[in-house]
């Protein structure tokens, strides 16, 4: 489960980190009133977190990591694909008038990249992250309108829990 460099594992927190602030902050597109605090607690530490990633990655800068020209050539890909796969399904779901669903979409789309970066950066804990962050998406939608909820509210805070566990949990690895 643990990352083979530590400086993967730290800049995994840094990433994870700022993404789960940014899904912690779609979550508060329309939330209910009493999880305004929480989400914006969340953010903070989600913000904190990646801030803390980012001093371990730094820390451990002359450690060795994955990457070399062939790993990050295929790691630019995969994102490539998975920012190329966001993207027009986003337009797509605004042309059909199912703009609520854009979250789910790049979630499901983020959950599902996710799985072959783990292999990449030979990461097995990411794989964890992946299969939640997929699972959250396949039932966003069907938990928000059985409870009365916005999608954007159910799927931030799904996705952003989930990360900020993943980037913790690589906090606690690199250190």
């Amino acid at each position: 489960m643990l990352a083979d460099h530590l400086r993967d594992a730290a800049v995994t927190a840094a990433v994870f980190g700022f993404f789960a602030s940014s899904w912690f902050g779609w979550a508060q597109e329309a939330p209910p009133p009493s999880w305004r605090k929480p989400l914006i607690a969340a953010t903070v530490v989600s913000l904190l977190t990646a801030v803390a990633g980012g001093l371990l990655a730094w820390r451990h800068a002359s450690a060795g990591t994955v990457f070399d020209d062939a790993t990050s050539r295929t790691f630019g890909i995969v994102v490539g694909i998975e920012f190329a796969a966001a993207g027009v399904g986003a337009v797509i779901l605004a042309v059909l008038r199912r703009r609520e669903l854009i979250p789910v979409w790049i979630a499901f789309v983020v959950g599902v990249h996710l799985f072959p970066v783990a292999v990449i950066i030979h990461y097995p804990a990411v794989h964890v992250t992946a299969a939640l962050i997929t699972l959250a998406s396949l039932v966003a939608v069907p938990v928000a309108r059985s409870r009365s909820l916005p999608v954007s509210a159910v799927i931030g805070v799904a996705t952003g829990a989930v990360l900020l566990a993943g980037a913790l949990f690589s906090v606690a690895v690199t250190l």
